[in-house]
């Protein structure tokens, strides 16, 4: 487990289809897509079927890890946590056919698609799911736990919430400031709840947790905008994070809630266990920074592009007393509105190794293009320089002795992109959905593999300068 993990990352609703198959029962993402009339996941690429033919693709491209997910609700049919031993057999046999192909699998315990049965008893608002996920991790654990070593609980829980419950955009698509932080806490529940479970069952692994990483800039260093940043760092990372890793929630963000919300929910007994029980590593998905100015103006406002080029410069954030997101027009960004800024993942690494000093891995790093998946061979040189940038930024940090040990790209092939459909396209094998569903590499899959066998030696290397303006460590 020493060797550095160069792979690709998935999740279950975005990649597998067959959601009729297997006796899997419907998921939250499901009910959402089916009933609002939206391009959904019934068959994605149908890795369902496919998965030895992408496991295989990912080892002839260098690759040695892979990260996957596996869906609840093919592991557990109803709300009593009977088994469904189809599902089992499954991920028995993606797992062993990893194995077949030397790639190291790291299993994501949840990846945002709840069993409907849960949903349909208020989700992440219910303790009790807390428990029912508990029982689906540790039938996990004892089913796949000899072969699977590297595991973790739940796949960018902020972003899940927020976009569920706060913004409303995905699954349940309520916009409710009081859910968000009963969801929220209990995710981070029921994640010290699994990791406590996982150490008294002695698996031979490690265990973490995989959180949507925005390093938080500020527009100045004045006093205004520090206390800005400290509440965007509250925000987007500290509660994930520092409860994660250290087992507290950040004091004065307790107190700003406590304004606003009922947070009787927090039992003291709770608080105990997350003290407690903190992960053995720390996953971070890069997409791109956070940049803060002091807040001006305005009820809270979040906008979040799912439509790409149609909705260009639309997305906007305003936490009211909190702060505002800035859009830095110097900036280079993609047809989603997301910036380009790869130093962030070199400086958001340091911080989180200065801060946490725990493993990290880089779970998810990619870039959405507008690309033809009926071409023979794409030249997404857009793509290779985007991860040439981001690599050097990792390999950066980890000169510098930052604990980095493993870097996964989102994604190894074409996958469904949730809100955005098919259309959004990730992979570093193209799927060609109107012919097949066939896999063709394209140029950054043939990259990828230098750049693996390289030992990233191959990746053209520039320096950062020590000092970066408005951003915390601490």
């Amino acid at each position: 487990m020493k060797e550095f993990l160069w792979g690709g990352a998935t999740a279950s609703y975005q990649c597998e289809g067959g959601f009729q198959e297997g006796n899997r029962v419907p998921s939250n993402w499901d009910r959402y897509l089916h009933e609002n009339g939206l391009e959904n996941g019934d068959v994605a690429c149908d890795h369902y079927h496919r998965y030895e033919e992408d496991i295989r693709m990912m080892k002839e491209g260098g690759q040695n890890s892979y990260r996957f997910s596996i869906a609840w609700p093919r592991i557990i049919s109803n709300r009593k946590g009977d088994v469904n031993e189809e599902g089992v057999a499954f991920y028995n046999r993606l797992i062993d056919t990893c194995l077949s192909y030397e790639i190291v699998p790291m299993v994501t315990i949840f990846h945002w698609d709840l069993p409907q049965y849960l949903e349909d008893e208020s989700g992440w608002l219910n303790r009790k799911t807390c428990e029912a996920y508990t029982h689906y991790a540790k039938v996990c654990f004892e089913r796949f736990g000899d072969r699977v070593k590297l595991w973790t609980t739940f796949n960018e829980p902020r972003y899940y919430t927020f976009s569920g419950y706060l913004i409303g955009n995905y699954p349940p698509g309520h916009q409710n400031l009081q859910e968000t932080v009963t969801a929220s806490y209990y995710m981070m529940l029921a994640s010290a709840m699994t990791v406590k479970a996982y150490r008294e069952g002695s698996y031979d692994g490690k265990i973490g947790i995989v959180h949507s990483f925005s390093p938080v800039y500020g527009v100045d260093m004045t006093v205004k905008t520090q206390i800005a940043m400290r509440y965007a760092e509250n925000f987007y990372n500290n509660w994930i994070l520092d409860v994660a890793a250290m087992g507290q929630i950040p004091g004065d963000l307790l107190d700003k809630l406590s304004d606003c919300c009922d947070l009787s929910m927090m039992l003291p007994e709770d608080l105990e266990l997350m003290q407690r029980h903190t992960v053995d590593f720390i996953g971070l998905n890069y997409y791109a920074r956070v940049m803060i100015k002091p807040y001006e103006t305005g009820e809270t406002t979040l906008i979040v592009n799912n439509k790409g080029s149609k909705e260009k410069g639309t997305s906007q954030t305003i936490v009211k007393d909190w702060f505002e997101q800035v859009r830095p027009k110097e900036s280079r960004y993609t047809e989603w509105d997301t910036e380009i800024f790869p130093r962030g993942l070199y400086e958001g690494i340091r911080r989180c190794w200065k801060k946490y000093h725990l493993p990290i891995y880089i779970t998810e790093n990619g870039i959405g293009l507008y690309e033809d998946g009926a071409e023979e061979k794409i030249d997404d040189r857009e793509r290779i320089e985007f991860m040439n940038q981001h690599i050097n930024a990792v390999l950066n940090a980890k000169e510098e002795g930052c604990d980095v040990r493993g870097f996964y790209v989102w994604s190894p092939f074409d996958l469904y992109s949730w809100k955005n459909g098919t259309e959004k396209r990730y992979g570093l094998v193209a799927v060609d959905y109107e012919n097949g569903l066939a896999r063709k590499p394209k140029k950054s899959y043939e990259w990828y593999k230098e750049v693996i066998e390289s030992k990233g030696n191959s990746i053209r290397r520039e320096p950062y300068e020590e000092v970066s303006y408005g951003f915390t460590i601490n």
